[in-house]
């Protein structure tokens, strides 16, 4: 490799770029593409009640395909640093390990693309035979309004149009090449309210305790699954996060119980139809006696698959070719910016292992850093072969 991806990783792992923080992460990242020859736009977006987030999008060519790599350069808080081994943004290498705070999530993925680009354009004059953009946001760790939904649609209305994307998230579990995330389930949150009346609890037929209303109710929303899970995805499930009365007595019957919940579903549903499903078990469950109310929280976390097929086995074959693994094509684990990408392009999420993602002494294996470019450089050459 002529580019060398060790060095480009501790370069932006030693920028502090904390959510919301640029933290000069960005701007190095420009300096080097543009160095590379790739057209750099750099833009703040802005929402009320929202932090301004710096967000970068670069393109090599003009002709179609259009292939993208897409990240994000904020990372989480690294809590107590002198809990760390190393600081968590020096950047340090001890032994056979790379570490600081975002070595897995996601730094070392973007480090891994852009040596592979820089290695792929080297070899080919420095020209793709087509296009090669990166998106790259400051939002992700965040609550991913002012990143990548936005800057997609900021590309969408130049007419920036994308083929296919990869985005270097930390998609393996165990070892570099076992997972390919191919989709990622839906999130949905409520909070379920029952309304009864208070008294005292010597005098129960003077009072409707909303504790036995919500029992029932929850009863019957964990009854019975929410589906039997599809051809990608595994069964929807419904957990309940808290139960709460803000009853601080133990004579008062309380006038309202509530409870928090989360619901992670699959492709059967959509967030409208769900909310409806939810809605309809309960009142079936309430009857005509119990008074509720369920209250959802905003969500842009909508589910989404990317079909197997020649994107998909191109990717696969790559990884199965410096590995030595077959890698599992996985719809598992929480959410991502892919679900926002997946309305412009079919997206694959392959980057490095998360086991230590958000973790203090969060590390890498430079042996994994280099496969990882590897693999994206002979996706890069057989995509534009």
């Amino acid at each position: 490799m002529s580019a060398d991806p060790l060095a480009i990783a501790r370069d932006l792992l030693r920028c502090r770029s904390v959510t919301p923080d640029e933290g000069g992460a960005l701007n190095y990242l420009e300096g080097a593409l543009k160095a590379a020859g790739f057209t750099v736009h750099r833009m703040t977006f802005k929402e009320p009640g929202a932090d301004n987030v710096e967000n970068l999008y670069a393109r090599i060519g003009t002709a179609a395909p259009n292939l993208v790599f897409a990240g994000h350069t904020d990372v989480v808080p690294p809590g107590d640093e002198t809990a760390w081994k190393h600081p968590p943004f020096a950047g340090t290498v001890a032994g056979s390990l790379l570490y600081g705070r975002g070595a897995v999530d996601m730094k070392g993925g973007i480090a891994c693309a852009l040596a592979a680009v820089l290695d792929h354009l080297a070899a080919n004059g420095g020209k793709p035979k087509g296009s090669i953009s990166f998106l790259i946001t400051g939002d992700e760790e965040g609550i991913a309004v002012n990143g990548t939904p936005k800057l997609l649609k900021w590309a969408a209305e130049r007419g920036e149009k994308f083929d296919h994307c990869i985005l270097g998230e930390p998609s393996n579990q165990e070892e570099l090449g076992d997972t390919i995330k191919i989709g990622r389930r839906g999130s949905l949150n409520g909070h379920l309210i029952v309304t009864g009346r208070q008294g005292h609890v010597a005098y129960p037929l003077r009072a409707d305790n909303p504790i036995r209303g919500l029992v029932t109710i929850i009863s019957a929303l964990q009854a019975e699954p929410l589906d039997q899970g599809s051809a990608q995805f595994a069964a929807s499930h419904l957990e309940f996060t808290s139960l709460d009365v803000g009853n601080k007595t133990v004579n008062l019957i309380p006038g309202e119980a509530r409870a928090r919940f989360n619901i992670r579903f699959n492709d059967c549903h959509t967030l409208d139809s769900l909310k409806a499903l939810i809605e309809q078990r309960a009142a079936k469950a309430a009857g005509d006696n119990i008074k509720f109310a369920f209250k959802w929280e905003p969500s842009n976390a909508g589910v989404f698959v990317t079909q197997p097929g020649p994107f998909t086995e191109l990717v696969a074959k790559a990884v199965t070719d410096v590995t030595g693994r077959k890698p599992e094509l996985s719809t598992t684990g929480g959410t991502s910016d892919a679900r926002f990408i997946t309305a412009f392009c079919p997206v694959v999420e392959f980057g490095l292992v998360g086991q230590t993602m958000h973790t203090t002494d969060e590390r890498v294996p430079i042996a994994d850093l280099r496969a990882l470019t590897t693999i994206y450089r002979k996706i890069l050459d057989r995509y534009f072969g």
